[in-house]
């Protein structure tokens, strides 16, 4: 029998292998990566510097004992040129596997900037555990730091810098933090507090030249105005990697296109994670990761199981004022309101015209209430039925 193939070593990827191996023991499974292959959480990338965790202590376990653990066979350091669909058959460098069903979990790149200047090159993103490898070597010596987008990950980040002693300055052409995930009222209960431990806001601008003077950085925004730093570090979003299955013939938008079972446009090929297009568009966080595995898995072992996606609140790490949201559902009418506010917390809810309640936002010492609201939240399938 031929493999099941999985591409990808992250969440993704090793998450379908372990839900299937709970089903099937024994049938041949083949992980195929372009990375090293050893386990780690991603989300740790941006909350790790405060705690001076290195790449290496941020693995939880090496591919080999992967491997064994889950009874696969693992190809590291293993780049997928070409997919063909017809004949099911990937091509890697100097071979080639048959597959009987193949899963994408091919991750994301990090979107970059069309920035001028001769310090453009040297424009950093956090991606995966080399490139916190080379962000924790370039922060030696260091100290001012510039932030390239203030969405989730750009606070993150700039959170965790201003606790390990850096001077942080955050840059991002939206009016406030996280204005992309947070109703306005809750992206504004942000500002003061990471204020308050030495973060620096530049709203409404753009980065628009970065040139070296000797040992530092000259960054120039769209109004003219420049500011001194010693590294910068983008964090403007993720692509998802869709060129493998493009020129496969597999049907793409902003990512790869899935159905009600993670299922392609092409018979047994599955994606899944930061490079899968579901209904309601893509959705790089855990939850959705952790649910599509399972039910890839039961489908890969031969009981055909739909996506549901249920309540799934993201956390955001940002210490100073940790912040809980449950996304709501694109095309949901209704409104958020704020519930209470205080100096120490902030409730938000979205009520669906009708009487639903179908997102909410919890800030500072509220996100005690997580569960309790997960458990309120109406939701309803996040793909077609």
């Amino acid at each position: 029998m031929d493999p099941i193939v999985i591409v990808g070593s992250g969440l993704a990827g090793y998450t379908v292998a372990r839900e299937f191996r709970k089903l099937e023991k024994e049938a041949p499974l083949i992980l195929v990566t372009q990375d090293k292959g050893d386990f780690y959480s991603k989300p740790t990338l941006s909350n790790a510097l405060a705690q001076n965790r290195t790449a290496t202590e941020l693995v939880t376990t090496a591919a080999a004992a992967m491997a064994a653990q889950l009874n696969i066979g693992i190809k590291v350091g293993a780049t997928v040129s070409k997919i063909d669909c017809e004949l099911r058959k990937l091509t890697l460098a100097g071979e080639s596997i048959d597959y009987r069903a193949l899963v994408l979990g091919c991750g994301a790149d990090p979107v970059r900037l069309s920035i001028d200047g001769n310090a453009a090159q040297a424009i950093l993103s956090v991606n995966d555990l080399s490139d916190y490898a080379i962000f924790r070597e370039q922060l030696k010596d260091k100290h001012r730091i510039a932030i390239l987008g203030g969405g989730l990950i750009g606070c993150e980040f700039a959170n965790d810098l201003t606790i390990a002693g850096y001077a942080v300055t955050v840059i991002d052409p939206a009016p406030r933090p996280l204005a992309s995930l947070l109703p306005e009222a809750a992206g504004q209960s942000m500002v003061a507090p990471l204020t308050c431990i030495g973060i620096q806001w530049r709203f409404g601008r753009a980065a628009k030249a970065v040139a070296r003077d000797g040992s530092q950085i000259i960054l120039t925004l769209d109004d003219g105005s420049k500011i001194e730093v010693d590294l910068v570090l983008s964090a403007v979003g993720l692509r998802p990697r869709t060129a493998l299955a493009r020129e496969a013939g597999i049907a793409v938008e902003r990512g790869i296109l899935v159905d009600n079972h993670a299922r392609t446009s092409i018979a047994d090929i599955f994606a899944l994670g930061d490079c899968a297009q579901y209904r309601n568009g893509v959705m790089p966080y855990v939850m959705p990761i952790m649910h599509a595995a399972r039910a890839i898995a039961q489908t890969l072992a031969g009981n055909a199981t739909a996506l549901q996606f249920p309540a799934m609140p993201i956390s955001v790490k940002t210490p100073a004022w940790p912040v809980v949201i449950e996304p709501v559902a694109g095309g949901v009418e209704g409104q958020w309101v704020v519930e209470s506010q205080s100096d120490t917390g902030l409730k938000m809810i979205f009520t669906e015209t009708g009487g639903a309640l179908r997102g909410f936002v919890l800030a500072g010492d509220l996100v005690k209430e997580r569960m309790a609201m997960t458990k309120l939240v109406s939701v309803k399938t996040a793909v077609p039925a």
